[in-house]
């Protein structure tokens, strides 16, 4: 798991290959990854938007950027965690991605940027 805080809000990632999915045959890889982000801070916070660059081993890099995460904009009291699964289809058996959440604090409005922290994936074959 990779980890990073920014202005008192954790960002972790765990990734996982999904061979059912994927064809390397055809260089299409599946990973999901699940996102555990926690408000270590003091104020209420909700998650507005995110955005991603998707890196592919071959040089391709996507972007990504949208509302919320998967459908949700979650609101986090000062302790609390939401926690969320999805994924990320490659045309190599290795990438990357990172990326920002934009934030607000209820309280007072104030949006700022929390770092999604860079995580790689890779099939687990490539490893050995």
């Amino acid at each position: 798991m990779i980890s990073a805080v920014t202005d008192g809000v954790k960002v972790s990632v765990m990734t996982e290959y999904q061979p059912e999915y994927s064809s390397p045959g055809q260089a299409h890889y599946v990973f999901t990854y699940r996102i555990t982000i926690e408000n270590e801070g003091t104020s209420t916070v909700q998650l507005l938007r995110r955005h991603w660059v998707i890196y592919d081993a071959n040089g391709m890099a996507r972007e990504v950027e949208g509302e919320g995460v998967v459908g949700q904009q979650p609101i986090l009291e000062p302790g609390e965690t939401h926690e969320y699964v999805s994924g990320c289809n490659l045309r190599s058996s290795l990438g990357k991605m990172g990326g920002t959440y934009l934030m607000e604090r209820i309280i007072d409005g104030k949006q700022f940027r929390v770092n999604i922290p860079e995580f790689t994936m890779v099939v687990p074959y490539r490893l050995n």
